[in-house]
């Protein structure tokens, strides 16, 4: 398809012969000229193009995250709903779900040049009925062997895999200056799906009469068949998002792909490894506080804080604002010890938050980073250093999202080999000195190699 004036934004393709940049014509509404960079086309009918396809992205994404960190929530209620699965098993629901979303980034990145932004979405947003579906199920029979229930917890990583297919296409979409706010924005709206299903969850399943945990399930079912539909009738598909395997093995040999895969893991990583483990680690540090009024809290602000860590990182630069963010979580963290030595809820949520905010501001400014880096690397040639950028957020997605699993795990591991949940935080403050000290000597040192330029 080609832009045209008018109300439609694209038209038929010509399918006799190959069009534009695709080799062989596809089906499907797809866009074959599109340069953001340049300001003419930007402004006359880029712009509203590119929005017209971020937003049911950003819908069809939060409901990705929703459905990825049900079990966050779910599993909080089980042994009221008559499941006997001991405290481990109930972090390794927790944490099954961030170990396969984790492991399906790297496809369903790839899965964007293969099938086209519009046509993955429309496939990865139906996907998510398989998990809702199987929760509903299995959740109202208590007698289910643990490890049928952590198989239908790991499908739930389905919604885990559509952050990167969703980054990946929208970065296409959007102008160097602004994919920092847009690329905020997106995966704002996917982390904001984690605040929602544990706000809204806790209180549909106790609507009306007794405790109703299938309702976890039943409740996204229409919501996902109208983000298919959404995608299905305003999305495009552009053929400028031809990322292949070979860029994404040119991607892999680049040190910079696998720093940033480092860093990602501390910032996006912490924030969904805490967003899965926050309602847990209440529930059983705190038993007397109710999970639902509090544990969505750290997911809502991360949430917010991303996109505006995107936009501080247009204006100061993505390294700057990581390496203060990492600063913030490790005193967040410190913070969080003390308060738990002083047996101090209020002082532990408060710690929580600072590194809730802190970790989604982060996730913003790092992913900032990724053109940055990739432009100022391959100065000559722009249209390598989009391409393999946008492998690089693929990869770095997938990367990060391991943090997902190894934080519950971590938290797991530390309660029950020491009874505490500080020998864990101790490590991962730890963790985030280290993932400074590579963030200021890669791209902040004086000297450096990219130390005069805004990465």
């Amino acid at each position: 398809m080609t832009l045209e004036a008018g109300p439609e934004v694209v038209t038929p393709r010509d399918q006799t012969g190959a069009v534009g940049t695709v080799e062989v014509p596809r089906r499907g509404r797809w866009i074959d000229v599109w340069d953001p960079e340049d300001a003419g086309f930007w402004a006359g009918k880029g712009r509203a193009v590119a929005r017209r396809n971020l937003w049911p992205s950003i819908f069809a994404e939060f409901l990705g995250f929703s459905v990825w960190q049900l079990w966050s929530i779910v599993v909080v209620s089980m042994p009221k709903a008559g499941f006997t699965y001991t405290t481990d098993q109930l972090f390794w629901l927790v944490a099954l779900p961030s170990l396969v979303g984790a492991t399906l980034r790297l496809p369903y990145t790839f899965a964007v040049p293969k099938f086209g932004g519009r046509n993955w979405t429309i496939v990865s947003a139906s996907l998510l009925l398989i998990p809702t579906i199987g929760l509903t199920y299995f959740i109202t029979q208590p007698g289910t062997p643990f490890w049928v229930m952590a198989l239908v917890a790991a499908t739930a990583g389905a919604g885990g895999g559509n952050f990167a297919s969703s980054m990946t296409n929208i970065s296409f979409f959007y102008p160097e200056k602004e994919k920092g706010f847009a690329l905020g924005i997106n995966a704002a709206g996917g982390n904001l799906g984690v605040a929602v299903v544990q706000l809204v969850v806790p209180i549909v399943i106790v609507a009306g009469t007794g405790l109703a945990l299938d309702r976890a399930g039943l409740l996204w079912i229409p919501l996902i068949v109208l983000a298919a539909f959404w995608a299905w009738k305003v999305m495009a598909n552009l053929s400028v998002a031809n990322s292949s395997f070979r860029t994404s093995i040119a991607a892999a040999k680049r040190p910079h792909t696998w720093i940033i895969s480092f860093l990602y893991i501390g910032t996006f990583g912490s924030f969904i490894g805490f967003s899965a483990a926050f309602p847990l680690l209440i529930k059983t540090t705190f038993p007397e506080i109710t999970v639902a009024h509090i544990a969505f809290l750290g997911a809502l602000v991360g949430s917010f804080a991303r996109p505006f860590g995107g936009k501080l990182a247009d204006m100061v630069g993505g390294a700057r604002v990581t390496v203060c963010s990492f600063v913030v979580m490790g005193l967040g963290i410190l913070a969080a010890i003390v308060s738990l030595n002083a047996n101090s809820f209020a002082a532990f949520l408060i710690s929580f938050l600072f590194l809730f905010v802190a970790s989604g501001a982060a996730n913003g400014s790092t992913y900032r980073m990724i053109p940055a880096v990739f432009r100022l690397t391959t100065p000559n040639d722009a249209g390598r250093a989009r391409r393999e950028a946008a492998a690089c957020i693929g990869i770095a997605s997938a990367i990060g999202a391991y943090g997902g699993f190894l934080v519950p795990r971590g938290f797991a591991m530390s309660t029950s080999n020491f009874g505490s949940l500080v020998p864990a935080l101790y490590v991962f403050c730890g963790f985030y000195v280290v993932c400074l000290a590579v963030t200021y000597f890669c791209y902040l040192r004086k000297g450096g190699p990219l130390s005069q330029e805004r990465v």
